[in-house]
């Protein structure tokens, strides 16, 4: 025992322990590995949602000719293993203890899609999940919450792709009577569905003609072949007329969606800050897709919000936001720069339910009952 001054023994501290890690400290991570681009976010947790720690995006175009061959080819796989590397990297050096890692439509449709994974997994140790279209439209609305306006009775949140297009129809009326936002509660989906055509799907089914006179038509037969597979489920058929009725919205989350917001805000360069979060008119949001439509690809790199790397799909990604608009009127479309990424970190950062829990309280509350 140690003495104190007085001489008197007291016990002797014990000894210090490093500081243990809170869930503030723990870095969420999310890869998004799609059609087109391959794209990664790492997080803290807030209490008002998450900090970013680190972000990354590049456009790898792994579907490209998938269309024709049914397959993922050797310089697609070879593009996309470079940025999962990257993002690998980052992973490491963030020292990330809970990640999600996912891809989409191209590798759910190629005939070589789990090979290509399984080979991503040995070059970067990142272990990726093909999702369903069903599970990559619900995460499109969990990563945009926030977009939804409660004031409204309807939503339809659309998340166009590089291989997909995926639509969530959400009650908006229901979700107000639970709380909205505030309540911590998911949204009532009254329907969602998928169609096989993205930017790069629908570019290789219509490739751009030489003829300026020819430009017209092929856009209008891209809207035509993207309105005839747009489907909708019976519970969102029930939500028609409050679309009618000027009481829903549409929430895009896709890089389409920011882009046509760019143009029309004539930026020069794209700024996350200026676009996320906006309210566009449909009929805004026509005029900009419009004012792509008219111009060549050159024309287009030239937009400061398209350039080089976006002017040969952009016009694909219109053409399916054009028939969306036109199968679900609406007067407005909020704007997202979001959406799986953002859905995946939310769900990592949800408190897990214990297992058992649920039946444990119905047991316990049955007990003081009786």
């Amino acid at each position: 025992m140690a003495k104190d001054a007085a001489g008197s023994d007291s016990p002797r501290p014990p000894p210090a322990r490093p500081p243990r890690k809170g869930p503030a400290d723990t870095v969420y991570g999310a890869i998004d590995l799609g059609t087109n681009n391959c794209r990664m976010l790492l997080a803290r947790k807030t209490p008002g949602g998450f900090r970013v720690v680190d972000a990354y995006s590049r456009i790898v175009r792994l579907g490209e000719g998938l269309l024709s061959t049914g397959r993922l080819s050797e310089p697609a796989m070879t593009r996309a293993l470079e940025s999962l590397s990257v993002c690998a990297d980052r992973v490491k050096r963030r020292n990330v203890t809970r990640l999600r890692a996912i891809a989409t439509e191209a590798c759910r449709a190629a005939e070589n899609g789990a090979e290509f994974l399984e080979r991503a997994r040995e070059a970067t140790g990142l272990d990726l999940e093909i999702i369903t279209a069903e599970e990559e439209a619900r995460l499109a609305v969990q990563g945009s919450l926030d977009l939804l306006d409660p004031a409204m009775d309807a939503a339809l949140v659309v998340d166009i792709g590089g291989g997909s297009t995926e639509l969530c129809w959400v009650d908006l009326a229901e979700w107000r009577s639970r709380g909205a936002l505030q309540s911590g509660g998911r949204p009532p989906l009254r329907g969602w569905s998928t169609m096989p055509l993205g930017v790069v799907t629908l570019s290789d089914r219509f490739p751009e003609p030489d003829d300026p006179a020819e430009r017209a038509a092929w856009y209008a037969d891209m809207k035509a072949c993207a309105s005839r597979h747009l489907r909708a489920p019976r519970g969102a058929r029930k939500l028609r007329p409050l679309f009618a009725q000027g009481r829903a919205h549409l929430v895009g989350t896709s890089g389409t969606v920011t882009s046509v917001a760019g143009v029309h805000l004539n930026l020069e360069r794209y700024v996350r800050d200026k676009v996320d979060g906006m309210w566009m008119s449909t009929h805004e949001a026509r005029e900009a897709c419009q004012r792509l439509a008219v111009q060549d690809r050159a024309g287009r790199s030239r937009e400061g919000c398209i350039g080089d790397d976006r002017a040969d799909l952009v016009l694909a990604g219109c053409a399916i936001y054009e028939a969306v608009m036109d199968a679900w009127p609406t007067e407005r479309v909020r704007v997202g720069d979001r959406g799986l990424r953002e859905g995946i970190l939310l769900g990592l950062m949800r408190p897990r339910r214990r297992r058992g829990t649920r039946g444990r309280t119905r047991a316990r509350r049955s007990k003081d009952a009786s």
